[in-house]
């Protein structure tokens, strides 16, 4: 969608507040329950049902994130924004007056559709407004949000359930009002365009995708812990997986109106985007969800102290997210900051992997601070690319699928983790239990209990559970690392293209071009030259892709970035430039003139050629500046 509208920073500001409050709180909803699970599992029972209600977020928020974009693209973006944080109340009023593990399991599904659809529209919503030059002024506060939330969630998840007087449902209640806020702010502040779109729905493109993406992660959550990897039940969900995969390509290569266009994946931005952050999503999740781990088995903390003791990551996060987007504002440049960014992240993982039993807080203080430096640089760059590579109409898709292959990246991160965890925690219990000689009924397979159990084992047991908790950590960190850089090498291969201006601000607004006034064309003059540029026009059909010199001058006259073929630049051109100036051309002289008024095929017509506007950026839309 091309934006039609300039937004003043005041206005920017305000439908951000409610962007950012409505992320604020749907991200905090998926983590808060971290803290709170033993607490609920203690009062509904179903241990057989514990990691549902946190996979099941993670689940319907990745399949949704894709139809959102489309969704939104059909209907609007306000009005689908605000179904998803209707859906998102909805379903944590529900959760917080569930009665089994059942009903809980089915109200965070449904949560999870919503959070899937406000983290996606809210990128969306960023991109309508803001052009992607100005975007890095804001992004830094985006990613800002994601990173409190991660921490915020376990903290407040902590607090509430220490809280007598409150109890675990007000870990789903107390994101209501903040919602209906959100709701508010959104209604009063976001005044779109009303666009009048296809209304086709590619049911069979969200089906295929959605049911592969499903299979994919029912196989890697319940692989290892409800069937064993080598059973017919991972061959049948890897089966449908690939399936439906296929199914879906084919299906988006004869939808009329697809989710996700096949011609996104010709785009080298959006496939190396969507690479980089399906890796980082990874690393990342796999960081976040397995720190409180070490910090409350290892070291003994607090589910509270634990969140507070990654408030480092937070404030490195935020402060590199707001500095780098004004810097990329200021400069246009875009590319060195999730270069830098994703080395730093593993080299955050690398140090994280060194922790022991012994280490210092203030060690982990700096090691988290690290980590979250390297996200505030890269994390919220990444879609700026992809927007910024996008063409107006792909904007939505484009955002969504970027969004998309991070959830993914994330739960496959979160599963792949995990059973590396217990896999090594597992064979380091039976080797240093052998090693020091002490039998425990159960062996390496005991049930090990909460935190504040492990901490009130008997010694030499405790010792050989927190030794092999943190070797089992480093591990996890440890292949963190490669994973991240292979975001890295995705990123190097970005081509760093220059980011647009605004594509509608004012005149008033837009520098004076200095250029020396120029004779007034006759009439004859104009009609000459619309005739020979109707003709350079019918010359480039009739070559029709065989090589000239005709071709290649009029294809130069295209963007730089653009990445199509030569016949196909120049067609466009010839399309969307050639012929409408000549239309104007010949209009403006057979228009009368008033007396003493020069003439002006410049403004005749608006897809003739204005002082700072190119031919390139006709063809791609947009204004210089």
């Amino acid at each position: 969608m091309t934006q039609t509208r300039h937004y003043t920073h005041r206005e920017i500001l305000k439908v951000m507040s409610g962007l950012m409050l409505a992320m604020l709180t749907s991200m905090i909803s998926t983590s808060v329950v971290g803290t709170a699970l033993p607490t609920i599992v203690g009062e509904l029972g179903g241990q057989d049902q514990y990691s549902w209600v946190a996979s099941a977020t993670m689940l319907t928020m990745t399949v949704s994130t894709p139809l959102w974009g489309k969704l939104s693209d059909i209907f609007g973006r306000k009005l689908l924004f605000q179904i998803a944080l209707g859906l998102f109340v909805a379903a944590s009023l529900v959760a917080g007056l569930s009665q089994d593990m059942g009903q809980l399991i089915a109200a965070r599904a449904v949560q999870g559709v919503g959070v899937g659809g406000l983290s996606a529209l809210a990128q969306v919503i960023l991109g309508d407004i803001v052009s992607p030059r100005e975007r890095g002024r804001y992004s830094g506060y985006m990613g800002a949000v994601f990173g409190i939330s991660t921490v915020a969630g376990p903290l407040l998840g902590g607090f509430i359930v220490d809280a007598d007087w409150l109890g675990w449902r007000w870990c789903f209640y107390v994101v209501v009002p903040f919602a209906v806020v959100a709701f508010v702010v959104i209604q009063r502040t976001l005044k779109l365009p009303r666009i009048k779109r296809d209304t086709t729905i590619d049911i069979w493109g969200a089906t295929t995708i959605t049911g592969s993406a499903t299979a994919l992660m029912l196989l890697l959550t319940l692989g290892g812990q409800e069937f064993e990897w080598n059973s017919p039940w991972t061959y049948l969900l890897g089966a449908a997986s690939v399936l439906m995969l296929a199914l879906a390509v084919l299906a988006e290569r004869t939808a009329r109106t697809p989710i996700l266009p096949p011609r996104l994946f010709r785009n080298r931005t959006f496939v190396l985007t969507s690479a980089a952050s399906l890796f980082v999503g990874m690393a990342m999740f796999g960081a976040m969800i397995y720190l409180p781990q070490y910090l409350q088995i290892v070291k003994g903390l607090s589910p509270a102290n634990s969140g507070l003791m990654t408030l480092p990551m937070v404030l490195s996060l935020f402060v590199s997210g707001v500095v780098s987007g004004r810097i990329v504002t200021r400069t246009g440049k875009w590319k060195i900051f999730p270069v830098v960014g994703l080395l730093i992240v593993a080299v955050g993982q690398f140090l994280l992997s060194r922790l022991h039993v012994d280490s210092s807080q203030w060690l982990i203080g700096i090691d988290v601070a690290v980590l979250g430096l390297g996200l505030g640089l890269s994390m919220q760059m990444l879609i700026l690319a992809a927007q910024n590579g996008s063409e107006p109409r792909d904007m939505a898709s484009t955002t969504s699928g970027v969004s998309f292959f991070r959830s993914l990246g994330g739960a496959v991160g979160v599963a792949a983790f995990g059973a590396i965890l217990l896999n090594r925690l597992k064979d380091e219990m039976t080797g240093l239990l052998a090693a020091r000689h002490v039998k425990v009924p159960g062996g390496a397979s005991m049930s090990l209990g909460s935190p504040d159990e492990i901490q009130h084992l008997p010694e030499p047991i405790r010792g050989i559970v927190l030794e092999s908790f943190t070797r089992g950590l480093e591990t996890v960190f440890l292949v963190g690392v490669p994973i991240t850089l292979l975001g890295f090498v995705a990123v190097v291969f970005l081509k760093e293209l220059p980011l647009r201006g605004a594509s509608s601000a004012p005149a008033a607004q837009q520098p004076a071009a200095a250029e020396p006034a120029s004779a007034p064309l006759s009439k004859d003059d104009l009609v000459l030259a619309g005739l020979l540029l109707e003709l350079v026009a019918q010359r480039v059909e009739l070559v029709n892709g065989r090589r000239s010199a005709l071709l290649s001058a009029v294809a130069r006259m295209a963007p730089a970035d653009d990445h199509r073929t030569e016949s196909e630049r120049a067609r466009s051109v010839a399309r969307t430039v050639l012929r409408p100036t000549s239309r104007a051309l010949i209009a403006h002289a057979a228009t009368p003139q008033p007396p003493g008024a020069p003439p002006s095929p410049a403004s005749a017509h608006p897809g003739t050629p204005r002082p700072g506007r190119t031919y390139a950026d006709l063809v791609s839309g947009r204004t210089t500046r």
